[in-house]
């Protein structure tokens, strides 16, 4: 293994840190109906766990308002159920063809309440970040180990990971403000 195989190695982790913090970020309720809010939630149907996406489509039809509409009318009770113990606080309307969920404007201790949020998931995020830097550390203390590098080499290895890890945290800070601002705006 190669110093530039070690890198890609930890740029790819990298990379997968940062997506998975915008995903995280998406999920957060902002007081704008978004139907990657449900992405992720489950529903016991069929005698197994289903994602929503999967049994469902989910449009926007006004801003603070979403629609979910099951391919099969037999599922809006598991839905429902599932929406309600989510906790997302939100109560969906059942008409019988489709669930309507209507997304309140947030409150002032629900806005710090979010904000608190976006900020343990960065924080998540720049531990993530600096354990796979540490992961990439030993396998470069492995390689001198074995003889493969230098010091001199580990030193400049460590350089350039640093400046990689450097730039990715940069990344988590203006996702986090870009969203922490998204949930402070009335």
């Amino acid at each position: 293994m190669s110093v530039d195989q070690v890198m890609q190695g930890a740029v790819q982790n990298f990379d997968k840190v940062i997506e998975h913090l915008k995903q995280e970020f998406v999920k957060l309720q902002v007081g704008r109906a978004n139907p990657a809010m449900f992405e992720g939630l489950m529903v016991d149907v069929y005698g197994s766990m289903q994602p929503i996406k999967a049994i469902a489509s989910i449009s926007v039809p006004e801003p603070r308002s979403l629609a979910i509409q099951p391919w099969d009318k037999g599922n809006l009770m598991h839905i429902e159920k599932a929406i309600a113990n989510s906790g997302f606080g939100l109560n969906p309307l059942n008409d019988g063809v489709l669930l309507r969920i209507n997304i309140p404007p947030l409150t002032e201790e629900r806005r710090s309440d979010l904000a608190k949020i976006v900020k343990k998931l960065a924080e998540d995020a720049r531990i993530a970040l600096r354990n796979a830097r540490h992961d990439a550390h030993n396998k470069f203390k492995q390689m001198k180990g074995d003889g493969d590098l230098t010091e001199d080499d580990v030193r400049g290895a460590e350089k350039k990971l640093q400046d990689k890890v450097d730039q990715f945290n940069s990344s988590i800070d203006s996702l986090a403000k870009g969203k922490e601002n998204d949930v402070m705006t009335v």
